[in-house]
């Protein structure tokens, strides 16, 4: 074999800002710099993000904020803006593409780059996350921390043990000097009940997968995941960062500031959800085929159903007739709702319009269309539905997917 056959060995990172959505605040408000800030507001709220001063009171994000108030009175509390986060990560995401094309794009505040292609120009792994940490603390004023690995699941692993500020490379020899002394829970694919499966077994680190005969775990946990599990705990992860990957779902949820049983009003809550996700399905020009809702009661149990149609959508109206059927068929009239939520699933461009036996050709998707300019020129509030214009709602922002 040649010189130029050799593989070169892959350099992913793993570059996560740190407590982003405090951070941001921060950034914005100097005075916030040294104390405890929590995004997340309404006693019927959770906890979006807590930067490290909050997170010493034991706040952490998804905890419902009265008890993150209770935990830390003094702390800070400030209400999610989506939109700002979104700003700033866009400028981070093209900091990422300065280095190289190779950017995957996790959530607003993190992503995978693979820079083995870029080492030539830019130096080592290690001298790029460099680079990158400094030039977002320098544009942006935050800070991220970042891993360095042969793959994707060791690179992500090892920006978690860097934080905050920090910067941890894994070689390939030395994978399983820190992978195997890790907890179980560190293991992509293990929630809480596989959790409990595996330490019913008496496995409490990945160490202990990693011994178990692959039968046995897929006898455990079931064949997809055993598999999966095994490769992994060997730190074997095959896949590839995949640039710009297509979004998969568009969500909205929200939690009410006191638990909803009257139907109609629960209703015009979905048609709202509808609005705001369907208004960002067309922004990126996609078509939604499978549309799902979520409805958590009050003592927090939660349930969702989800419908795939036959045809691709995208308009506010159609989307509300089959969140409104899904609703209507679980037939929980009176339940007691603190939550209800809407996701967008199964996306997919350019989907053709089909017309229904007897429909006009034009009609809702043109309106809504004409709705979403008149909502870019003048503001979000600018147009909507006659059901939604009414007296402001008993509804907090206070969980948004």
């Amino acid at each position: 074999m040649s010189l130029q056959e050799v593989p070169v060995p892959a350099t992913i990172l793993h570059v996560d800002m740190d407590a982003f959505y405090a951070s941001v605040a921060e950034r914005d408000n100097p005075e916030l710099k040294g104390k405890a800030v929590v995004i997340g507001m309404g006693a019927r709220g959770v906890v979006s993000a807590a930067n490290y001063e909050a997170r010493k009171f034991g706040i952490h994000s998804a905890m419902p904020v009265g008890q993150a108030r209770r935990l830390a009175p003094h702390a800070i509390f400030l209400p999610v803006d989506m939109a700002r986060y979104q700003e700033v990560s866009v400028n981070i995401m093209e900091i990422f593409d300065a280095f190289t094309p190779n950017v995957e794009p996790i959530s607003v505040d993190e992503a995978f780059l693979d820079v083995t292609g870029a080492k030539r120009l830019l130096g080592s792994g290690r001298e790029i996350a460099t680079a990158i940490r400094a030039k977002v603390e320098a544009q942006e004023g935050i800070t991220c921390s970042v891993g360095i690995a042969p793959s994707k699941f060791i690179a992500k692993l090892a920006s978690t043990n860097c934080k905050p500020n920090g910067m941890l490379e894994i070689t390939a020899d030395h994978i399983l000097e820190f992978l195997h002394p890790l907890p179980i829970s560190a293991m992509w694919g293990v929630g809480p009940k596989t959790a409990e499966v595996l330490e019913r077994l008496g496995l409490r680190t990945i160490k202990d997968i990693a011994d178990l005969p692959r039968q046995t775990l897929i006898r455990a946990v079931g064949e997809a995941a055993g598999a999966t599990l095994h490769e992994l705990s060997w730190g074997r992860d095959y896949r590839d960062v995949a640039p710009h990957d297509a979004e998969k779902s568009i969500s909205a949820a929200e939690t009410f500031a006191r638990d909803l049983d009257n139907p109609e009003e629960i209703l015009r809550e979905y048609l709202r959800l509808c609005e705001r996700a369907t208004s960002r399905l067309r922004d990126k020009g996609l078509f939604a085929k499978t549309i799902s809702i979520k409805v958590r009661f009050g003592d927090f149990s939660t349930i969702n159903r989800s419908k795939t149609l036959a045809l691709p959508i995208d308009g506010t109206h159609d989307v509300y007739e089959v969140v409104k059927g899904l609703y209507e068929a679980l037939r929980i009239e009176r339940a007691r709702l603190r939550l209800v939520g809407v996701s967008l699933e199964n996306l997919s461009e350019g989907a053709p319009v089909q017309l229904m036996l007897g429909e006009r050709d034009k009609g809702w998707r043109e309106a809504e269309g004409a709705m979403d300019k008149a909502r870019e020129r003048f503001g979000d509030h600018s147009v909507r539905p006659a059901r939604l214009v009414e007296p402001k709602s008993d509804v907090e922002d206070g969980e948004t997917e």
